[in-house]
């Protein structure tokens, strides 16, 4: 014990020779400013999220949709062969929604919302149920989801998936995320 503590003697001494004089400093309590910088951008990502989520679709645009048979529609630039696997059911739905019961507005916006959700939840594949009753969704929702940049194809969708009655729409994923 006696030799460590003359080695930490000598230490200490080589140490202080090496230093020089030291004025000890005093503890003075200085309170961190708090960060608005944090604060401003994450509210900025939120409100980027929120207007994502709020897309506006028109109800005045009238894309040239084929009027016989089901509904269907690839943007340009992607394989027309896409449409087709829809309407075959080689894709198979990872989020559903339902509009049953939804206004215009209402289902505008759940649209909207399911089309953000794609991304966070890395959903490629969506089934819309919009139904028959008066055909004003039928007609609607293909009208609405043409205007979505995210959108690369939709086609009716097959009898397990509802049919007449719902859409399966392809998305483009903005992440290298992507399953096969």
């Amino acid at each position: 014990m006696k030799f460590k503590d003359a080695l930490n003697a000598e230490e200490k001494k080589l140490f202080k020779d090496a230093i020089g004089k030291v004025k000890p400093m005093v503890q003075d309590r200085v309170h961190p400013e708090k960060r608005t910088i944090k604060q401003k951008t994450t509210l900025a990502k939120q409100k980027d999220k929120k207007a994502l989520a709020e897309f506006h679709f028109s109800d005045e645009f009238e894309p040239d949709l084929n009027s016989h048979g089901p509904v269907k529609y690839v943007r340009e630039g992607v394989d027309s062969f896409e449409a087709k696997n829809l309407r075959r059911g080689q894709y198979t739905p990872d989020l559903i929604l339902d509009l049953h019961g939804l206004d215009q507005q209402q289902s505008k916006r759940e649209i909207a919302a399911l089309l953000a959700a794609c991304d966070k939840e890395h959903a490629q594949c969506v089934c819309i149920v919009h139904g028959l009753g008066g055909r004003v969704l039928k007609n609607k929702v293909p009208h609405w989801l043409v205007q979505h940049p995210d959108v690369m194809a939709f086609h009716q969708a097959p009898l397990e998936w509802g049919g007449n009655g719902a859409i399966l729409v392809l998305v483009e994923l903005k992440d290298k995320f992507i399953r096969d």
